[in-house]
């Protein structure tokens, strides 16, 4: 039995890669690292698979996965469980084909269970093909253990994918967006993250800065919903669904006084009207979630306060309780204002600042990506239309586009960003014409507030919008303009974000 044992040895030790393989299995390592969103990407894979004319992305991925199998099927011919074969820096390399070999093979089925999840809502659902997945893990000699964990990380990864791809625009500054985005979840090394982080980014709060209607929120869910989370082999499903992991509130709809309870919640009885105890968004998001703090700006000091003490004790206090909880997502947020300007005026503190900006993402004005490339314009009538109508109708792209050029001129602002052109491309749905917004792109008549009422050629609710407007600018905050003006707080926002 010794000497059979000391032949394995033997045998084992002598397993090696060639030169040309392990030059080619580095290159495999680079890709795995390399954000998918990135042109250092792009670059790997063309040099993976040789690729002479630029292709398609389903078509690259395919020829990556043809191109990777028959290596591994060459490197590994006649060896059983090739992982357990090689040493040192060979065993990693082999590890790494293997990896994503298996985990571009499942991107589809990874992709029907989100849209499953996303269908089926809170209740995660069954993965029936995580056992196929994990089986053939253990077939090339990976440890169970070790399989679950590389099992989680692909649906994370896959996930992140599919989410931040969501964002469409063929611009520089929307292809910066998407790579700050995967990077924001996986850092700049995933094996940095593999590593050390995967279940420690609680730590990491980030701030999105934009206009209003540019898509923060959509870039804050792509971030919310791509947290680690783990698969639960006896259950066979994933211990969460990600549809629940994302929570978002936005501050500018709420009172000062009724702030506080939406975020940490309030005991029954806590002040008058807490008929019943309430759970804020701090309990209700879970360790593999993120919380999304809208119009952080809006937010007076005392709130910040109260914040930074969450972000840097992890602990909380419903309105009226004295018992301590425990937070443990992340925390995104997100302001349309100046931040320069809200800490230079001393309406947003330092510390809480510093808090917030591990990671600061600016997520471009329409106009700004219109201006970088033309043919963003034509990427985002096609993704409006296909939403409104629920599948691609090029006939509508067309007949939108026509109508657009005809009546807005080349250099229109799009003061509203994408939250603008989709309302627009609603009312070219339902009357055949979108003029833009006259007041706010500036291409009115009159230039000044004072002129356009000398002129009379203001509607009623286009006097209230421009007169909150113009205090906003003077005021800084929501509250101060509903103050001024006796309006709900709510009415004042739709004037000034219209």
């Amino acid at each position: 039995m010794a000497c059979i044992v000391n032949v394995q040895i033997m045998i084992m030790q002598n397993v090696k890669l060639n030169a040309t393989e392990r030059e080619f299995f580095r290159m495999v390592r680079l890709a795995i690292g390399a954000n998918p969103f990135s042109d250092e990407r792009a670059a790997i894979d063309s040099r993976l698979t040789q690729s002479k004319t630029p292709l398609s992305n389903d078509k690259q991925i395919k020829l990556l996965i043809a191109v990777v199998e028959k290596q591994l099927r060459k490197t590994c011919a006649g060896v059983e469980k090739p992982v357990l074969q090689f040493q040192g820096e060979d065993r990693e390399l082999v590890q790494y084909g293997i990896l994503f070999l298996i985990y571009h093979k499942s991107c589809a089925r990874f992709d029907q269970h989100i849209q499953e999840q996303i269908h089926n809502g809170d209740a995660p659902c069954g993965v029936a093909f995580a056992d196929e997945v994990l089986a053939e893990m253990r077939a090339m000699g990976i440890a169970q253990k070790e399989a679950v964990r590389f099992f989680s990380l692909f649906f994370q990864m896959r996930r992140a994918f599919y989410f931040i791809d969501q964002i469409v625009g063929r611009s520089p500054c929307m292809k910066n967006l998407r790579r700050n985005l995967w990077n924001n979840i996986f850092t700049h090394d995933i094996w940095l993250y593999d590593q050390y982080l995967w279940n420690r980014m609680e730590d990491f709060s980030t701030m999105l800065l934009g206009a209003t209607g540019t898509g923060k929120g959509l870039a804050a869910a792509a971030i919310g919903r791509s947290g680690y989370i783990s698969y639960d082999e006896r259950k066979k499903c994933f211990s969460e669904s990600f549809t629940r992991v994302f929570v978002s509130i936005n501050l500018s709809q709420y009172p000062e006084q009724l702030v506080e309870s939406e975020l940490f919640g309030h005991k029954k009885g806590a002040f008058t009207g807490a008929i019943d105890g309430h759970e804020g968004i701090f309990t209700l998001c879970s360790p593999a979630g993120a919380i999304f703090l809208d119009e952080i700006g809006e937010v007076s000091t005392h709130v910040q306060i109260k914040l930074l003490q969450v972000l840097q004790e992890r602990l909380f206090s419903p309105v009226g309780s004295h018992k301590k909880e425990r937070f443990y997502g992340r925390v995104i947020a997100a302001t349309n204002r100046s931040i320069e300007e809200l800490r230079s005026k001393k309406m947003f503190r330092d510390d809480f600042y510093y808090r917030l900006c591990s990671d600061i993402i600016h997520v471009p004005s329409l106009r700004e990506r219109i201006r970088e490339n033309p043919e963003e314009l034509d990427d985002l009538l096609a993704h409006t239309v296909r939403r409104i109508v629920g599948k691609t109708s090029p006939e509508l792209v067309l007949n939108t586009l026509q109508i657009l050029k005809k009546q807005i001129p080349p250099d229109y602002p799009w003061p509203g960003n994408v939250r603008e052109l989709e309302q627009g491309v609603r009312r070219i749905l339902l009357k055949q014409q979108y003029e833009g917004d006259q007041i706010l792109s500036g291409e009115s008549k009159s230039d000044t507030f004072e002129e356009m009422l000398a002129e009379r050629n203001l509607t009623a609710q286009q006097l209230m919008a421009r007169y909150c407007k113009e205090l906003y600018k003077k005021l800084g905050t929501y509250e101060a303009v509903a103050k001024q003006t006796e309006l709900d707080r709510r009415t004042v926002k739709k004037y000034i974000d219209s």
